[in-house]
């Protein structure tokens, strides 16, 4: 069967509205009140920058999620096509774009993240064209949607595609869309929270056995875990100076996708993937900060 996209991605856009801090801010003390060094409004999002980042690396990527039909949806929408993603199946809905308040400590780069997402820009499965998840080799999801992914998800690997996810919160709903996957990408904090396992490999682990299928654990600065017919595997990340690390799991999650497809062993791909998320560490947005192939490779070679 012919399969005219690599991968087409269902979940998150958002507008980001990035202010750098000198220190971080805290409720009370001398840093309750902090001059902003700078802002920026860059575009973002789980789904759109992991898709930014497989086009980057030069997958046939599609979006098909929603967009809000305010100003912020068109910025996003012209941001995705301005990095070759095809968005001809986009769903816009009447009402306001995905958006995000990030506040980024300029000596370190970590950053935190307090978003908005109006329910009038949810997705439901029955929305998508039934001829579009049969088009994809890899259909990515998140975990904004969950009742949606988890259809998105059942029906993608039906029609023969392999499912990734981005499950970064944990509901009612976590296990049953971790089940609904072919290869679940998680945070790190959600496979101890889906357990009760307090040792995050330990969890992984037992989350594997509990579904039987090849798991990723993304640590932030301590790299990434894969657990693959009951082996682990291990890389550490790449030591960088960051700049911003927004964005740096979602770039990962599409480098993720671009080794999967290359047919990379689990060490290959972690490499892979964690060379990519360090890069985007060193540059400032999200979307923005996403590599190409040779920026990549680079890394690599360090």
């Amino acid at each position: 069967m012919t399969r005219p996209w690599d991968v087409i991605g269902i979940g998150a856009t958002s507008v980001d509205y990035v202010y750098r801090l000198p220190v971080r801010p805290e409720a009370d003390g001398p840093h309750s009140k902090i001059r902003i060094s700078s802002h920026t409004v860059s575009c973002g999002g789980q789904m759109a920058t992991a898709l930014a980042a497989c086009a980057a690396l030069g997958l046939r990527a599609k979006f098909a999620g929603v967009l809000g039909s305010d100003d912020n949806g068109t910025r996003v929408q012209e941001a995705l096509v301005a990095r070759g993603v095809d968005v001809a199946d986009a769903i816009v809905h009447h009402g306001p774009n995905q958006f995000a308040v990030i506040l980024v400590d300029e000596r370190t780069g970590e950053r935190m993240v307090l978003w908005s997402r109006d329910d009038t820009i949810a997705l439901g499965a029955d929305e998508l064209p039934p001829e579009l998840l049969p088009s994809a080799r890899v259909v990515h999801v998140d975990d904004v949607d969950q009742q949606a992914a988890i259809q998105v998800a059942t029906l993608a690997r039906a029609a023969g595609a392999v499912v990734t996810s981005d499950i970064d919160r944990v509901t009612d709903r976590t296990d049953e869309l971790v089940a609904a996957v072919s290869i679940p990408i998680l945070a790190e904090h959600v496979p101890s929270a889906l357990t009760g396992e307090a040792e995050v490999g330990r969890a992984l682990r037992t989350l594997h056995a509990r579904h039987g299928t090849m798991m990723c654990v993304t640590l932030g600065r301590s790299g990434a875990m894969i657990v693959d017919r009951g082996r682990v595997h291990y890389a550490p990340a790449f030591a960088v100076e960051a700049v911003d690390t927004t964005g740096a799991g979602d770039v990962f999650r599409g480098a993720f996708i671009y080794g999967l497809l290359r047919g990379d062993d689990p060490p290959a791909l972690l490499r892979f993937a964690n060379a990519a998320a360090a890069v985007s560490c060193t540059r400032r947005g999200a979307m923005n900060g996403v590599p190409s192939l040779a920026d990549v490779k680079r890394m690599l070679t360090n």
